[in-house]
This record gives structure tokens, sequence and C-alpha cells, in this order.
């Protein structure tokens, strides 16, 4: 009897151990159920509202200037250098001599043609006295225009005339040297000699894809060169090209540069600006534009139903302290966030102060 009252007592215990944990799991549950979720306060800023400003369009680049023409003067076959007529920085005029080659050849083709001519003229007698066949005027015909052919480009071919008039830039080799067609100049390519026109000459600048439908041909190139800071040159689009990069996303625009007194130099560093009229345009203060670490770039925050939204933009013109800003996701009357911005990431809540 006493063995059956301790196993009853055992089991009413445990009976009141289980209810208790049950309470208190309960009581666990219902206060984490209860605990409220602390949301992040709006962020107080300032906004200012977006308008076009008809602004004066210059562009500025930097640029290398390259002579408008540069041929390396080479003959089409390898051979024995005659005579080099000129010395770097010689000035040729169009059609005036640079260099010689060994005629030997030439002399040879000559002679054959000389006598093919002669066989030319006496078939040509016989034939019409019909005691000759019209083949063999034919062949005897298509052998002397063959050789005459050779004659006259072995004759431009050894006698070598500037394309244009210019300067020699450069010379590679001296009076009885073989030429042998292997690269002699720097940019790789075989020249006995190089010429460039310098007078015009030509600036290549890489302008931004956004200002291809504004750039025409015969607009007008302010032009500075460092190495004379009181002189100004003037020069004129004279060519655009037809594509633009996928890499740089940019254009190649060349333009012609008239050189005044002889003062410019291929290879000198200038620079290029370019009026492309009044335009209209979105212009911010430059504190509203931010970067994005370690990146090149630029964003602006736009308040949209009381919420921050970043907007990337393309950096334009800089008219003092304020910007110019480029982007297909903005429209007039959007409020730019112009203080508190650099506490934002995209999506916060914000409150706007006036």
């Amino acid at each position: 009897m006493k063995y059956i009252n301790s196993i009853t007592a055992l089991m009413i215990s445990g009976l009141l151990l289980t209810a208790c944990s049950s309470k208190d799991k309960s009581t666990v549950t219902d206060a984490t159920e209860a605990a409220p979720v602390t949301e992040k306060a709006a962020i107080p800023v300032r906004v200012i509202r977006l308008a076009k400003s008809t602004m004066s369009r210059t562009i500025d680049y930097t640029s290398t200037i390259l002579p408008f023409e540069e041929v390396n003067m080479a003959p089409s076959t390898p051979g024995r250098i005659e005579k080099i007529s000129v010395e770097v920085g010689d000035r040729v005029n169009k059609g005036q001599t640079l260099f010689l080659m060994d005629r030997t050849q030439l002399y040879q083709l000559k002679l054959q043609m000389s006598s093919l001519e002669k066989d030319l003229n006496r078939i040509d007698t016989l034939l019409r006295t019909g005691s000759a066949k019209q083949q063999q005027y034919d062949q005897l015909k298509t052998q002397y225009d063959v050789t005459k052919t050779n004659v006259d480009f072995m004759e431009q071919n050894t006698l070598i005339k500037a394309p244009f008039s210019g300067v020699v830039t450069g010379k590679y080799f001296e009076n009885g040297e073989m030429y042998s067609g292997s690269p002699t100049t720097a940019t790789g390519r075989s020249a006995i000699v190089t010429v460039q026109q310098v007078n015009p000459l030509k600036v290549v600048v890489n302008i931004s894809e956004q200002f291809y439908p504004l750039i025409k041909k015969g607009m007008k190139a302010d032009i500075i060169a460092d190495v004379y800071k009181n002189e100004a040159f003037t020069g004129k689009v004279y060519r655009i090209s037809p594509t633009i990069s996928s890499a740089t996303r940019s254009f190649e625009t060349e333009v012609e540069l008239p050189n005044r007194n002889d003062l410019l130099k291929p290879g000198m560093f200038v620079r290029v600006a370019m009026n492309l009229g009044e335009v209209e345009t979105f212009v911010v203060p430059a504190n509203t534009v931010l970067v994005q670490e370690g990146t090149n770039t630029r964003y602006v925050y736009v308040g949209r139903n009381n919420v921050a939204e970043r907007i990337e933009v393309a950096i334009g013109k800089r008219y003092d302290d304020r910007l110019e800003i480029i982007s297909d996701n903005l429209k007039e009357g959007d409020e730019i966030v112009s203080d508190g911005q650099a506490k934002l990431i995209n999506g916060d809540k914000i409150e706007i102060s006036k």
C-alpha cells in the first residue's frame, strides 16, 4: 500500500512540472510576439527643384598636334640606293626629287623595249604588204606593251619624288646602302625618308558621344598651345568619324589647323575649345553630386514619395560652383536632395525640411 502511494505522488509531481513548463513557454512566446518592431526614422533633408537652364555650351579637350599628311617614302622593291637628295629638316616642294635608286634594271628594260619597238615597226610594214600574219603582230605588240609598262613602273619607283610640299622628318639610310624593305621607322614601317605636311596641321579630338549631333563640318575650334601662352590659333572641323567607339563612347573629330608663321610643330600639346551654342540643360550645385568610393560613378538623390532614390548621372560642363548633370532618369520638377544626402542610402525614408 505504501509502494502504491509513492508512485501516485511521483505521477502528480510530474504533471505539475509539465504544466508549469508549458505555461512558461507560452508566456515567453506571447512576450516575443508582443515586442514592437522599431522602424528606421525618416532622415531630415533639404531639396531643390530641378529645372532646365539655358547655358552657353563650350566643350574643352586636350590633344596633340599631328602632321596633316605623313608619308614614309620607299621604293616598291629592294635595291641599292644611288643618291639621297635631302636631309632631315629640309623643306621640299611637291614633285621634288627625294632619292634615286640603282637603275641598272631600268636601263636593261629600256634596251629591250627599244629592240621590241624596232621589231614591231618592221612587222607592221610586212603586215601592210601581206608578208606577215596578224597573229605575229599581235604577239609582238603584247610583248612591247608589257615591257613599256615595266619601264614606266621602274621609272617611277627608282626616282622617288615628294607627293606634297612639306618637310623631311626622317632619313634612315646613306648613299650607296642597300634598302632591304625591313622596318626602319618608329611605327614599324619601312622607309628611306619620311615627309610630313606641316602647313596646315591637324588635331584629332575624341569627343563624347552626347555631342555627336552638335558637331558639324566647318565648325570653328579655338586652340591654345602651352608653349605659346599669349598666342591663340583657330582651326575648323573638316572630318567627323561616321562611327562611335563602344569602348570609350566617343568619336574622332579632325580639326584642320593653319600653321601661322610655322610656330606649331607636330607633337605639341594643345587645348581645344569648341562652342556648341546655347543649350537647355540641368545644372545643380556641385555639392549635390556624390561620387561612389573607389569608382568614377557620380549620382544624386531624388526625393520621390518621401523616399530617397539614387540616380546615376553623367557630368557635363562645370559653371563655377555648379555642374551640368545628364541622365535619362531625371525630369523637370524632380526634387534633388541638396542637404543631408551624404547620410542617405537608396530607399531611405526622408523628411523634407523647409
